[in-house]
């Protein structure tokens, strides 16, 4: 069946559109408020960004919640995941109004992170209860291409939520608390799209389902354990290679990403509000790359194989990446984060849907969860890394090789895993 046929089919299910629906606000969201968030800490006219402060920023918004990760596995193994999705937003939507405050008053930067921390704590729960649920609404027979349309067009929903935050900053509303609470009422609207689905619809299974936080966090040590050796079983091997290939390619995302930053900010342009229009024009141009991924990837993994596409995903960008970024200009910088966005997001829904194919329901919200911990810890990795390696300006030689060598390791590594697995079939 062509992947416009599959694709015909999936939108014609109503719950997979409900879904949709609920991630497509949910990730619109968001990029909204993550762009606000990068206005307010990289951008603002009266602050004088480093690396450093970059990678402390991304460290006190997503480090502390590598913790809280795992616990949102267990819970989300247990909780009806539409209550997750309800509540989950409704609560970011009083804590998003919370940071706009916070951005117009005279308070302390520590409570502005605290309250913007809150905000990425609960997202943990939502993204890993969005994938978990998806084989709940769609055959196996058409999971690639659900695994290709729902989160890319999550993606792309971000990429949008981005932008309109983007106009809003720039030809509405000069503050950046303004955006954030576009991002509150984008929020809300994902709460009520949410009762649209069936309480039991989305899983996990009745006979898991703990609504008592007690009950549910009595065994998380021993439910974390079980899920470790799930996923370390032989027939499962191959969603842990995925995994540990989607974290370095996470990595290099996250160097790359600050190196943009940087030069957008200092290099590329002269003010603060020039650098905001390139990074929303880089931002636009992945976003073309995500969709293209989304359209390539099903066809790709039908004649490669998930793990063989990862390979392919990494070895282009090994490539690429150098060939496009060593020369720190604006035309070939936007070529490479279109690139990027094909690799990246080519890779992700490969790793997707080798650990939803692989790993039992009763795991997956517990799965996804170290797979949201996994990138977040990669990521602020990568900023600390960058912080080490950039220079004032963004330019560094030194640190696009680094994360081509990354890549290739990557590409080498998935391709003899995959024909190691081959062999002994």
């Amino acid at each position: 069946m062509s992947v416009a046929r599959d694709l015909r089919v999936l939108l014609r299910l109503r719950n997979f559109r409900r879904l949709l629906a609920v991630r497509l606000l949910s990730q619109g969201a968001d990029g909204v408020y993550q762009v606000a968030l990068a206005a307010y800490v990289v951008f603002s006219p009266e602050k004088q960004t480093s690396p450093a402060a970059i990678a402390s920023a991304m460290a006190v918004l997503l480090l502390p919640y590598s913790l809280v990760g795992p616990f949102a596995g267990v819970l989300l193994d247990r909780w009806r995941r539409r209550q997750v999705f309800l509540y989950g937003n409704l609560l970011r939507s009083v804590l998003s109004v919370a940071t706009a405050l916070l951005m117009l008053s005279p308070a302390p930067d520590w409570l502005f992170y605290l309250s913007a921390l809150c905000v990425t704590a609960v997202n943990r729960f939502v993204l890993a209860g969005l994938s978990a649920a998806l084989p709940r609404v769609v055959d196996s027979e058409r999971l690639v291409t659900a695994n290709s349309l729902s989160p890319t067009a999550g993606t792309l929903a971000a990429s949008v939520g981005g932008g309109l935050a983007f106009v809003v900053r720039l030809a509405v509303a000069d503050t950046d608390a303004a955006v954030v609470l576009l991002a509150a009422a984008l929020y809300l609207c994902g709460a009520f799209a949410s009762l649209s689905l069936a309480p039991e619809l989305l899983g996990p299974d009745r006979a898991m389902v703990q609504p008592r936080l007690r009950e549910a966090l009595a065994g998380t040590s021993r439910d974390l354990a079980a899920g470790v050796r799930h996923l370390a079983a032989p027939g499962r091997r191959a969603a842990a290679w995925a995994l540990l290939a989607m974290t370095l390619m996470r990595f290099c995302y996250g160097a790359l990403l600050v190196m943009l930053l940087m030069l957008c900010r200092y290099t590329l342009t002269s003010t603060t509000d020039d650098g905001l229009r390139l990074l929303g024009l880089v931002l636009g141009v992945s976003a073309a790359g995500f969709f293209a991924a989304a359209v390539i990837t099903p066809w790709a993994v039908e004649r490669l194989g998930p793990g063989r596409w990862i390979a392919v995903c990494a070895g282009s960008a090994a490539v690429l990446a150098p060939a496009l970024g060593l020369s720190f200009a604006t035309v070939p910088l936007l070529a490479a984060a279109f690139v990027l966005g094909v690799t990246t997001q080519g890779a992700k829904i490969a790793t997707d849907t080798i650990v939803q194919s692989t790993v039992d329901d009763a795991f997956r919200g517990r799965i996804f969860s170290v797979y949201d911990v996994l990138f977040n810890v990669a990521f602020v990795g990568a900023a600390a890394v960058a912080a080490l390696m950039l220079p004032p300006d963004g330019r560094s030689v030194v640190l696009v090789v680094a994360v081509a060598l990354v890549y290739s390791v990557v590409a080498a590594t998935m391709a003899r895993f995959e024909r190691g697995r081959v062999s002994h079939q």
